[in-house]
């Protein structure tokens, strides 16, 4: 179920952030349930992920470890527990709003569409790894009726991209030869990837300036939305490193574990906060 991998669906609280509004409890609330709910669904899709891929997962240096291709977890219990979390879900999804539901339903079919059908095919990998990121960040705003705007949907959609091509050309730059064992990498190259990552870099980095020169918030007359792009560029820049390192397989390892990357966070949502809160 990784849990650790959960640390992604934080994505669902951007848009209540961008839109200044997280910390009013009609909005909150829900936003936490949502929070739970892909927390849920991603459990799910995990299990059935492991349960499809175990043959490969077998082959990978790391990935053989995982409790289903080590057998420690039978897929039996595997298969019960993906429905339990799916169907727990899909209840609070709904009970929530309608919309937010809706969301986790179509996250819930193009991640299994993604492990039956898409995983192999290039490009579209890329675009249904990336629409998991997007749907997260979507769901944040759906859950409590926020109007999502068009920087925002820019950044999230382009940051989906920019994460997903550059966990791809880290898996092809870790696993080098053996890469050809992954059906999904065996149609990249390095210089392609870079490419799709460093053109959704620059996408991003421009979208959220030009969203940041748009807040009205002038504090004290210091223009802060403004004064975020800084640590939000070079936050981008040090994730990028890490991309170009081959260590960023695994996007919550480079979060939770890269003291500089937390740090510019740190210096990013001050200023942001202060424009869209103060």
């Amino acid at each position: 179920m990784r849990p650790k991998q959960w640390v992604k669906n934080v994505l669902v609280l951007a848009a209540p952030l961008a839109a200044g509004q997280l910390f009013v409890p009609a909005v909150l609330i829900p936003t936490l349930w949502a929070f739970l709910a892909f927390s849920l669904i991603s459990a799910s899709i995990y299990l059935i992920n492991d349960i499809h891929d175990v043959d490969a997962d077998r082959a990978h240096p790391t990935k053989r470890f995982r409790p289903i291709a080590a057998g420690e977890l039978p897929a039996s219990l595997a298969w019960a527990l993906a429905a339990l979390t799916a169907l727990g879900s899909l209840a609070i999804g709904f009970w929530v709003t309608p919309m937010l539901g809706a969301v986790l339903s179509v996250y819930w079919l193009l991640q299994i569409s993604y492990s039956f059908l898409l995983k192999d095919k290039p490009i579209i990998d890329l675009a249904m790894v990336a629409a998991g990121f997007l749907l997260r960040a979507v769901a944040g705003g759906v859950a409590s009726g926020l109007i999502l705007s068009q920087w925002f949907l820019l950044v999230a959609s382009f940051g989906s991209l920019f994460m997903v091509a550059g966990k791809r050309y880290s898996e092809l730059k870790e696993l080098g030869a053996e890469a050809k064992t992954r059906a999904s990498l065996e149609r990249y190259t390095r210089s392609y990837l870079r490419e799709i990552w460093s053109i959704s870099m620059a996408i991003v980095i421009m979208s959220y300036s030009l969203w940041a020169f748009e807040q009205r918030g002038n504090l004290f007359g210091v223009p802060w939305a403004a004064v975020s792009i800084a640590p939000f560029t070079l936050a981008i820049l040090r994730y990028a490193m890490k991309i170009d390192q081959g260590k960023a397989g695994e996007p919550e390892d480079v979060v939770l574990h890269d003291h500089m990357l937390q740090g510019l966070a740190l210096l990013w949502i001050i200023p942001v906060g202060v424009a869209v809160f103060g």
